[in-house]
C-alpha cells in the first residue's frame, strides 16, 4: 500500500510540477490571450511593441550591435498622438509571444505613418528584413521573423476567398473571420526541405543567381502536395543535381520568413561516391559544386566583406550562423572531423 502510494505522490508532484513550470505557464497565458479578446486588449495596455514599417522592422545601433527596442504603452500612445492618431491603431497589433513574468509582446506595423519622423524621434531605422536578422541576436532573429510573417499574413488575407467579402482579425491576431461565410482563417507556413548533400569525403553546395556574390548553400525546395519529407528531399536533389539520394536524415527546423512564412526542415543527405557526377539544372541554379573538409572550414571562417579577390572574383563563404543551413554545414563538418581522429 505504501508503494503504491509512492508511485501514486510522484506523479502528482509531476503533473503539479509541469503545470506550475515557466513554460506551462506561459503558454497556457499566450493561448487564453489568443482566445479572449478582451484579456488581449487589456494586455496591449501593459505590454511592449515591437516596430514595422512596410515590414521592415525598426533597430537601433549601439556601437558595433544592433538592437531590436521594445516600445511600452505609453510610448506608443507619445508616438501616435505626435501623428493626431488614436490609441485604436494599437488594436492593429498582432501578439508576437511574452516573457517569463507575462510581459506580452505585440508587433505593429506603421507603414501608413511617416517613416523619417518615427525613426528621428526614436533614434533608430526600420531595415530591410533580409537584413535585419542577420545582425541582431539569435532570439531577436527568430521573434523577428515570426512577426513579420504574421504581419505579412494578414496584410495579404484581408478578404475572404469564398465570399470576396472583408475579413476580421481577432485583437491577437491569431486568426481572420469573414462573418458572411463563417470561415475562420488561421496563419499558415509552407513546408520547405533544405539538405545538404555529402558523397562520404565531401559536401554538395550551390548558388542561386540572385544570391549574394561568392555565398553557396545547401539545396532546398518546397514540399509538393501528396510528399513526404523524404520524398521531397529525393526529388529535389533529382531535379536540381542529377543525383539518387541513398539515405537521409532529419537534422533540424527553423521558421524562414521568405519569401513568405516557410518551415525550414534541415536534412543530411547521402548518395554513393561512385556515382557523384553533378548534373545541374541550370533554370534553378547557377553553380553547383563538391567542397572538401579544408574548403569548408576556410569558409565558414570568411564573410562576405572578405571574400572579394583583388581580380574581382569572390572567394566561397557560407550563410551566417542565424541560418539553418549554417548549422547542417557545422554538423558535417564535425562529423568529418571526427571520423578523422
Amino acid at each position: 500500500m505504501a508503494a503504491i502510494y509512492q508511485v501514486v505522490n510522484r506523479r502528482a508532484s509531476s503533473l503539479a510540477c509541469r503545470l506550475h513550470s515557466t513554460y506551462v505557464r506561459k503558454m497556457r497565458y499566450l493561448n487564453e490571450l489568443k482566445e479572449d479578446d478582451s484579456l488581449c486588449r487589456q494586455a496591449q495596455t501593459s505590454g511592449t511593441f515591437y516596430l514595422f514599417h512596410n515590414l521592415s522592422p525598426f533597430l537601433q545601433k549601439a556601437g558595433k550591435k544592433y538592437l531590436v527596442p521594445q516600445l511600452g504603452a505609453a510610448e506608443m500612445k507619445r508616438i501616435l498622438e505626435k501623428f493626431k492618431e488614436t490609441e485604436q491603431w494599437i488594436e492593429k497589433s498582432v501578439l508576437i509571444g511574452c516573457s517569463d513574468e507575462h510581459v506580452p509582446h505585440f508587433a505593429l506595423d506603421l507603414g501608413a505613418l511617416e517613416k523619417s519622423v518615427i525613426e528621428s524621434e526614436l533614434q533608430g531605422s526600420f531595415t530591410d528584413i533580409r537584413k535585419a536578422l542577420f545582425v541582431v541576436d539569435g532570439n531577436d532573429s527568430s521573434l523577428l521573423a515570426s512577426a513579420q510573417s504574421l504581419l505579412r499574413w494578414h496584410d495579404s488575407h484581408q478578404y475572404c476567398s469564398k465570399t470576396g467579402q472583408p475579413t476580421q482579425k481577432n485583437v491577437a491576431g491569431s486568426k481572420r473571420v469573414c462573418h458572411a461565410s463563417g470561415i475562420t482563417y488561421y496563419p499558415q507556413m509552407s513546408p520547405v526541405v533544405i539538405t545538404l548533400v555529402s558523397d562520404g569525403s565531401r559536401c554538395l553546395l550551390a548558388r542561386q543567381p540572385s544570391f549574394p556574390q561568392g555565398m553557396y548553400t545547401a539545396l532546398s525546395g518546397f514540399c509538393d502536395v501528396g510528399e513526404n519529407v523524404e520524398e521531397t528531399v529525393r526529388r529535389e536533389v533529382a531535379e536540381e543535381v542529377g543525383l539518387e539520394v541513398e539515405s537521409l536524415c532529419y537534422s533540424a527546423s527553423q521558421h524562414w520568413p521568405f519569401p513568405s512564412s516557410c518551415l525550414m526542415i534541415a536534412c543530411h543527405a547521402s548518395v554513393r561516391a561512385q556515382q557523384a557526377e553533378i548534373s545541374m539544372n541550370s533554370l534553378e541554379l547557377e553553380e553547383a559544386r563538391w567542397f572538401g573538409l579544408e574548403e569548408i572550414v576556410e569558409g565558414l571562417k570568411r564573410e562576405p566583406r572578405s571574400s572579394k579577390q583583388d581580380d574581382g572574383s569572390f572567394l566561397p563563404w557560407f550563410p551566417p550562423k542565424q541560418a539553418i543551413a549554417h548549422q547542417l554545414i557545422c554538423e558535417w563538418v564535425k562529423r568529418q572531423t571526427s571520423q578523422l581522429a
